[in-house]
C-alpha cells in the first residue's frame, strides 16, 4: 500500500506506540497527540502534546498535525485510560476523566477529522475493548466509555457511508503498560496469557489497508483464552 499520512492519538506507549512503529515500517508518516512525546527512537513527523480530555484542545492538535503532515489518510485513536474501583469508591473527577478521554475526547478528534477524511480512501480506525461488549465489576467508567466507542463507531460507520471508512478495534489484554500503577486486585494474574501489542497493531494495518468500497467494520482481537468476551 502507498504511505499515508496518519494521526495516532495516544502514540506514545503501548498499543498506540505499536501502531506507530508498523505503521512508520510501511514508510506512513505519523503524527502522534499524547500528553508525553513518544520515544526517541519512533519514527514519526510531527507530535503535538495535548491532553485529550480536552476536547476542545484535542480537535486543535488534530488539525494543526493535519497541516504539518500535509494533508490526513487515516486516523488511530489509541489513547485511553481506567479508574479501576466500585463506584462510590473512585473520585468523580477519576471517573469523568475516563469517559473524557476514551469517549468524548476520541469523537472530537474524529470530528476534526472529518474535513480531510469524508472521501474515499480516508480511513478511522476506533479503538474499543473487549469490555464494551460485556461488562465486569469495578469497572464503570471503562466499560462506559468502551461501550460508547463501539455505539459512536456503528452510527459513524452507517452516516459515513464510506467516507470515511470507519473500523472499530475491539482488542482484548495486551502486554503493555496499562495496568501498571493499579492495586494488585486490578491487574492481571501473573500466568495471564496477554497478546503483544505489535500483533495488534498488525490488525489495525490490515484494516487501514482495505481497497476503496470496502470496510472492516468491527475487528475483535483477543489472546487465545481472552475471558472477557460473550
Amino acid at each position: 500500500m502507498s504511505a499515508r499520512r496518519t494521526v495516532v492519538t495516544g502514540g506514545s506507549s503501548g498499543l498506540g506506540a505499536a501502531v506507530v512503529d508498523v505503521l512508520a515500517a510501511r514508510g506512513d508518516a505519523i503524527s502522534v497527540l499524547d500528553l508525553k512525546p513518544p520515544h526517541e527512537s519512533a519514527d514519526v513527523a510531527d507530535v503535538r502534546l495535548v491532553d485529550l480530555a480536552d476536547p476542545r484542545a484535542a480537535a486543535v492538535a488534530l488539525q494543526e498535525a493535519a497541516a504539518a503532515l500535509g494533508g490526513l489518510d487515516a486516523l488511530v485513536t489509541c489513547a485511553g485510560t481506567d479508574a479501576c474501583g466500585e463506584l462510590g469508591d473512585v473520585p468523580a473527577a477519576d471517573w469523568e476523566r475516563v469517559i473524557a478521554v476514551n469517549l468524548v475526547g476520541m469523537a472530537a478528534v474524529v470530528r476534526a477529522a472529518l474535513p480531510w477524511l469524508a472521501r474515499p480512501g480516508g480511513r478511522v480506525v476506533t479503538v474499543a475493548s473487549t469490555l464494551g461488549l460485556r461488562a465486569l465489576p469495578a469497572a464503570t467508567a471503562y466499560c462506559a466509555s468502551k461501550f460508547g466507542v463501539v455505539g459512536f463507531s456503528r452510527a459513524l460507520a452507517a452516516e459515513a457511508a464510506g467516507r470515511p471508512a470507519v473500523t472499530c478495534l475491539v482488542p482484548g489484554g495486551m502486554a503493555t503498560a496499562f495496568f501498571d500503577g493499579r492495586d494488585e486486585q486490578f491487574k492481571p494474574p501473573p500466568d495471564a496469557h496477554l497478546n503483544d501489542p505489535r500483533h495488534v497493531a498488525a490488525a489495525v494495518a490490515f484494516a487501514l489497508d482495505q481497497p476503496d468500497g470496502c470496510e472492516v467494520r468491527e475487528l475483535v482481537i483477543t489472546p487465545t483464552g481472552e475471558p472477557s468476551w460473550p
